[in-house]
């Protein structure tokens, strides 16, 4: 039993911190309404950086594809969708930042600051142009 211990503490330490990341499936709640819209899968790749796609749509009646967006996006259909791009994390905090998030709704590209809150059990979402923000809370799909 003795033995055992250690091993136990490690595994619940090892699995606290990989809660306190982004990484996961996330269930997006929009900000004006309270409703879920979306369920995303945020991964690291290769490089290091956090990439994020669109796994289910939650809302019935919205535009399957991406009609507004502009790049490479374009008329591509929203589910299997890369919405986050390039985030990295804060050498300083618990925060995964620089890249770029895309609301599929309207098109735009919004600067990324994404920080798990609430034992990771929840993540903040912030999307910045220039001074102006917008911010959701995003729930953990266990």
């Amino acid at each position: 039993m003795i033995k055992t211990l250690p091993a136990l503490l490690s595994l619940a330490s090892t699995m606290a911190f990989a809660q306190m990341t982004p990484e996961g499936l996330w269930r997006n709640i929009d900000d004006k309404t309270g409703e879920a819209k979306a369920e995303i899968r945020i991964v690291t790749s290769a490089a290091g950086v956090l990439t994020g796609r669109i796994e289910k749509s939650l809302t019935k009646g919205s535009e399957p594809t991406c009609t507004a967006c502009t790049d490479d996006r374009k008329d591509q259909p929203k589910v299997g969708m890369e919405i986050i791009r390039g985030a990295k994390k804060s050498a300083t905090d618990a925060v995964w930042e620089d890249g770029k998030i895309l609301d599929p709704e309207n098109g735009k590209n919004y600067t990324l600051r994404m920080t798990p809150i609430e034992g990771g059990k929840k993540l903040q979402v912030r999307g910045y142009i220039g001074p102006f923000y917008r911010t959701q809370i995003w729930q953990r799909v266990e």
